[in-house]
Order: structure tokens, then sequence, then C-alpha cells
């Protein structure tokens, strides 16, 4: 097996899907999803990671957590009816803006075998690299997530742990953004 290489803050892009207030209650281990999401928000700040936010039918669903909110000043949240963040043309659109060298999606939210698995597989099929977060998705059961994060694996996603992704994305203790962030990671 090709080992792929390393994670680097300069080319990944952060994509949170539907973290919403309708919807979370109902979202098996919620509070671990939306803990990891804010701590992935905080690390792409510090690392200057660009970050693409999305809710599902805003309306009916509600806004973003508040939790995660906090974390998105300056970014625009867009919103979309199609499960896929790929089937919408204009979240499509400004995730394909984001300028090279940028080819891999870091992605979490919610939920698994729905919105994270259609916008992986559109991913894919568009050519970028894609890591999902394990801890940092989930679905309603645990059936469903587990089967999601399966299929997600088959379709050639990466599956890893939030501090998996953001300590490769670290590369090294001691320098100064490792000891910004090192605060959030005790």
């Amino acid at each position: 097996m090709r080992v792929p290489e390393a994670l680097s803050p300069g080319r990944c892009a952060l994509l949170v899907v539907d973290i919403q207030e309708r919807l979370m209650p109902a979202i098996n281990g919620r509070g671990a999803v939306v803990r990891n999401a804010a701590l992935l928000l905080k690390a792409a700040k510090i690392l200057k990671i660009e970050i693409v936010a999305t809710t599902q039918y805003v309306a009916r669903i509600g806004e973003l957590l508040p939790e995660i909110r906090a974390e998105l000043a300056g970014v625009t949240v867009l919103d979309k009816l199609h499960f896929s963040c790929f089937g919408d043309p204009t979240i499509a659109a400004r995730i394909k803006a984001i300028p090279p060298p940028v080819n891999t999606l870091i992605v979490c939210g919610v939920e698994t075998h729905i919105c994270i698995y259609q916008t992986v597989a559109g991913a894919l099929r568009d050519g970028y690299r894609v890591v999902v977060v394990a801890d940092a998705v989930s679905s309603r059961t645990v059936k469903n997530h587990k089967l999601g994060l399966a299929r997600l694996r088959e379709l050639g996603a990466v599956v890893a742990s939030t501090e998996m992704v953001i300590y490769e994305l670290l590369g090294e203790a001691g320098t100064p953004t490792f000891k910004e962030l090192l605060p959030f990671l005790k």
C-alpha cells in the first residue's frame, strides 16, 4: 500500500457540514462531534486553512450551533437543499474557487451516511483527496455512522481522528503554531 503525502496546511481546506440546531439533538455522540469540529475550526484558523461551512435547509433545520458559529467569524455559511455539497452549484463553485495548491478536503459534520457520504463521493469524483474526521462526524444511529465510515473508506477517503489530523498538520512540536494550539489539545 502506498503511503500518501502528509497533510500540509497549504494544501488543505476544512469543510464543516450541517452542524445545526434542530438536527444535533438527535445525533449520536453529538457532544464529541461539536467539540471536535470546534477544535478543527480553531486549528484551521491558527494554521490559516481555508474554511467552507454549510447548512442543510436552514429555514427548517435551523442555524449552525452557537459553538460552531463562534469559530466561524468572517466565514459565510452557505445553505443547501442537496445532500451533497457538490450537488449544490454555489457550494461546489465556492470549493472549486479555493486556489491550488489546495487539493485536500478535511471534512466534519453530519450525517455520516447522508450528507458527509454524498459530499465526499462528489469531492472524490472531482479529484480531491478527502480526509473524513471520524470523531467529528456522526449520524442519528451508530449503525449508520459505522456503515457510512466503511463506505467512505471503500470509496478511497482517508478516515482519521481529530488529533491525528491536527498533529499531522502541525508536523512538529516546539513551533509557535504548536504552542498556540497546545492549550486546546490538552
